[in-house]
């Protein structure tokens, strides 16, 4: 069995909902969630938008291989409504993104994906709810623990962790 954390955003809609919904598709299609964080509310990372992200993380025990794992997430996203991003524009609002942040503690890069996920030290959207659930997670190829990625972090005003009633 892997280990792996998955980050979870929405922006669109019913946002714990829709994030929910994707929990549910993990657990029937990759493996079983061992542990989820709290709801986490941020603004649009990399693009402009008024619609504010609701972010989750969880951490995932899977038989899959790395690219069935990413292949599997791709359905997932598709069945949940999210539309193909158009090359041109980059970053848009969505009904739910699917990140694989760390397999197992690989370091791998491919045309199809990279772990640990490149940008997960620079997002706190992943690095708050990474520490509430794996506080002495070590990034694989960095070699820092969580704590000392989050110290720059700390007085970032942006993120609200947010209770499930005040979407």
């Amino acid at each position: 069995m892997k280990t792996v954390f998955i980050s979870l955003g929405s922006n669109l809609g019913n946002r714990i909902d829709n994030i929910e919904k994707a929990y549910i598709a993990i657990e029937s299609t990759i493996g079983v969630i061992e542990l989820a964080s709290s709801f986490y509310k941020t603004p649009p990372w990399g693009f402009q938008s008024k619609e504010a992200f609701v972010n989750s993380l969880i951490r995932v025990s899977t038989e899959l291989e790395l690219e069935a794992l990413l292949v599997q997430l791709k359905e997932i996203e598709q069945e949940l409504g999210r539309k193909k991003k158009d090359s041109k524009t980059g970053y848009q609002d969505r009904l739910i993104d699917l990140d694989i942040i760390d397999y197992d503690g690989l370091v791998f890069s491919s045309d199809l994906i990279t772990v640990p996920h490149e940008r997960l030290h620079l997002r706190n959207f992943v690095i708050f709810p990474l520490e509430e659930i794996a506080p002495n997670w070590i990034h694989p190829s960095l070699k820092i623990d969580v704590e000392t990625l989050k110290e720059p972090m700390i007085n970032d005003h942006s993120i609200d962790k947010i209770e499930r009633l005040n979407d």
